[in-house]
């Protein structure tokens, strides 16, 4: 298993979708992070199966993280629980929770773009896509688009401020 996985492209496509789900979510007083959900094993070619924001705030859920969000609508969309075939993409790196959802679904990979140096668990903190004592590792892409998640993360706390 590669434990990074190889810049394409189209990673920073699929990243800008993202990056709107995120604009989204501050638009509603969300923590700006989105994510996307791509099935790379589409017949027609990778397409996008799910884009989440957070939505903490709206659905008064903890658990309510983009990344969580859009796994379970392309579970739901693709019919299964295993997304092997799938790519996360997400603008902020996933904390333990979302990092977990993503190995629980035994996701393809994920492209993540800011690090999370509070909570990250693909890569700052932990590596929980990459731990051999777990039964799945995955791939992962850190930095994409890494400079307009970051920025995003920062103007939203600041106007908070």
């Amino acid at each position: 298993m590669p434990h990074n996985l190889e810049p394409d492209d189209r990673h920073e496509q699929w990243m800008r979708a993202a990056l709107a789900e995120a604009g989204g979510a501050a638009v509603e007083g969300e923590v700006p992070i989105g994510a996307v959900v791509v099935h790379l094993g589409d017949p027609t070619g990778p397409r996008i199966v799910a884009s989440r924001h957070n939505e903490r705030e709206r659905s008064a859920d903890p658990t309510a993280h983009a990344e969580v969000l859009a796994l379970r609508d392309a579970a739901h969309h693709l019919g299964r629980w295993r997304l092997d075939d799938c790519l996360l993409v997400v603008t902020l790196e996933p904390c333990p929770m979302c990092a977990g959802a993503a190995w629980a679904a035994r996701i393809g990979g994920v492209v993540q773009g800011a690090a999370n140096v509070d909570a990250g668990a693909l890569g700052s903190l932990y590596h929980l896509g990459q731990d051999p004592r777990l039964n799945h590792e995955f791939p992962v892409r850190s930095g994409v688009l890494a400079d307009e998640s970051a920025e995003l993360l920062r103007t939203f706390f600041a106007d908070r401020r």
